[in-house]
């Protein structure tokens, strides 16, 4: 993001992938954003149209399998998305999004189907669904609190080399080995529905964060951090 422009945010396929209130993560984005005077552009680009190399966060949500499939096929074929990544744009993939990031997730009987490729990581089809309270501690090093949401889905996930767990699950499945989402990079793959910005307010601004290039000011959350700290009362074991 240059200091004379606005902040670009870039909804992809919301007409595909857009489950569980995830489109709330765009606004939670444009609000925080909006409280510490930057300006904010948002395109939402729906699954017929070129996604544009120019965005400084994008974002993408859940869905269906057959949508899932569609999707992947029209990222990979697009093309836009990896060459934003490149350029050093920021990314947040929900669930079925997040799975369409790697190499390989698991289609409509199980079959694998093919990822864009954009991260290190695969998925499958596990056992049986996990539904309900996903919460657990994020990676020490990107310096936000316990992450919590709703998950609602049946997939497995493997991180490859050079691919870190987002974080350690309490509560919840997760990927699937005690292990919740993914980050490299500026990118961020997560099950957490919620949506999972406005139940995250430190995961947003570490977007942001990543956007802008700098150190936010501080904005007033004491309210919500109460409300947050309850939630998470209510879940964790103990």
């Amino acid at each position: 993001m240059q200091s004379d422009s606005a902040l670009r945010l870039v909804w992809i396929y919301p007409d595909l992938l857009s489950t569980y209130g995830d489109q709330g993560n765009v606004l939670v984005l444009e609000q925080r954003a909006q409280r510490r005077g930057i300006p904010v552009q948002t395109v939402h680009v729906r699954s017929a149209d070129p996604v544009p190399e120019g965005g400084d966060i994008y974002l993408i949500g859940g869905g269906e399998d057959r949508p899932q499939i569609l999707a992947a096929e029209r990222l990979r074929r697009d093309g836009g998305l990896h060459r934003a990544i490149a350029r050093g744009a920021s990314l947040l993939a929900v669930c079925a999004g997040y799975q369409i990031m790697g190499t390989t997730f698991g289609g409509e009987e199980g079959q694998p189907v093919d990822g864009i490729g954009l991260i290190d990581i695969s998925s499958g089809r596990g056992a049986g669904r996990a539904v309900g309270e996903l919460a657990g501690e994020a990676d020490p090093a990107l310096g936000i609190p316990t992450l919590t949401g709703f998950e609602n889905h049946m997939g497995v996930t493997r991180l490859g080399p050079g691919v870190r767990p987002l974080a350690r699950t309490a509560v919840g499945t997760g990927n699937g080995d005690g292990t919740e989402g993914c980050y490299v990079g500026k990118i961020v793959g997560t099950y957490l529905h919620g949506p999972a910005l406005a139940r995250n307010p430190g995961l947003a601004d570490l977007l942001l964060t990543w956007a802008v290039g700098a150190q936010l000011p501080p904005i007033d959350d004491s309210w919500f951090e109460r409300l947050r700290r309850e939630r998470l009362a209510a879940v964790l074991p103990g």
